[in-house]
């Protein structure tokens, strides 16, 4: 859900380092003046790999703010699209923490394998031993869920009879596909659509950067988008949305990813937070925060800084 991956690219841009909550006492009182904000903690600074969509920068902004309203030293950098790059940047150290999706990363981790399942308990038990073998850590994954949605619009659903996977494969092979730009080798996107539908649109594909998918359905330029399941354009525009009837994507929950030598720092004064963070996230929810993001143009920092009080999980 994977989380497709877009950009060809990486771009390490370290965000400014936001300081942890504290008072503007020149004195060595590392406690702030303002009743109820945490004490910094010691240890390294967490910075945050988000990815080039907006869902991923609003995640990414919520982690940061909830981290350093609990007194951790927290910063967003910016990575490409393609896993691999993310994977990349916590190999140099450009970043030690990211919000990720359990079955894509599985499937990442593993070639390909086909071992992601529908349930996340069952997929995070496979990944987990991939991610030690590196030196990272799977935290809590949340209820919210966002795998690659195949859409198309009302007049293309209504001309074809597209309700399912299975109709577009048996009325759709003459349609052009654009998506993500690791769509051609996304086990829930192309891939994916061979093995479990036998529809090859490889010959139809357009990549495309995650900003303009949406505008392209519309322009009439492709005939079906790679969207995400929680993309908040889909109910706005009255797109779509293609039933997955033979069940070929998994459990793309959303889950926090980190190294192990953040967890052996920080212990429960980091972990508490994130896992406290995916026990409020929601499907529904993180649809509506990418809508805001999508549709109204809001910023992911407002956004997720509103997501954060809604909650009364302090943020800084």
């Amino acid at each position: 859900m994977t989380r497709p991956m877009r950009a060809l690219a990486m771009v390490l841009a370290t965000a400014t380092l936001v300081a942890a909550c504290g008072g503007d006492d020149d004195d060595d009182d590392t406690s702030t003046g303002d009743e109820g904000a945490a004490e910094a903690i010691d240890g390294p600074a967490v910075n945050i790999g988000a990815q080039d969509f907006g869902e991923s920068a609003i995640l990414a902004q919520i982690y940061q703010q909830a981290l350093n309203g609990a007194g951790i030293d927290a910063s967003v950098a910016e990575v490409g699209g393609f896993r691999d790059l993310l994977f990349a940047a916590f190999e140099s150290g450009d970043v030690n923490l990211a919000p990720d999706y359990v079955a894509s990363q599985l499937e990442f981790l593993n070639d390909g394998a086909g071992e992601a399942t529908s349930d996340v308990d069952e997929t995070l038990a496979m990944l987990e031993p991939l991610l030690a073998e590196r030196d990272l850590a799977a935290l809590k994954p949340s209820d919210a869920v966002d795998t690659n949605a195949f859409v198309v619009t009302q007049e293309t659903a209504d001309d074809l009879g597209l309700e399912t996977l299975s109709d577009l494969a048996e009325k759709g092979q003459d349609l052009t596909l654009g998506g993500f730009q690791d769509c051609e080798e996304n086990a829930f996107c192309i891939p994916g659509l061979k093995r479990v539908y036998e529809l090859d649109l490889s010959g139809s594909f357009t990549p495309l950067d995650n900003a303009v998918v949406g505008d392209t359905l519309a322009s009439g330029d492709i005939d079906v988008a790679v969207l995400t399941t929680t993309d908040g354009r889909i109910e706005d525009e009255g797109w779509v949305l293609l039933e997955d009837d033979q069940h070929m994507l998994a459990a793309d929950n959303v889950f926090p990813v980190l190294t192990q030598e953040l967890v052996d720092t920080y212990g429960d004064d980091l972990t508490g937070v994130l896992d406290e963070i995916s026990g409020e996230l929601s499907t529904d929810e993180l649809t509506e925060l990418n809508k805001r993001y999508d549709v109204d143009k809001d910023d992911a920092e407002d956004i997720a800084a509103d997501w954060l009080d809604d909650k009364g999980i302090s943020g800084a």
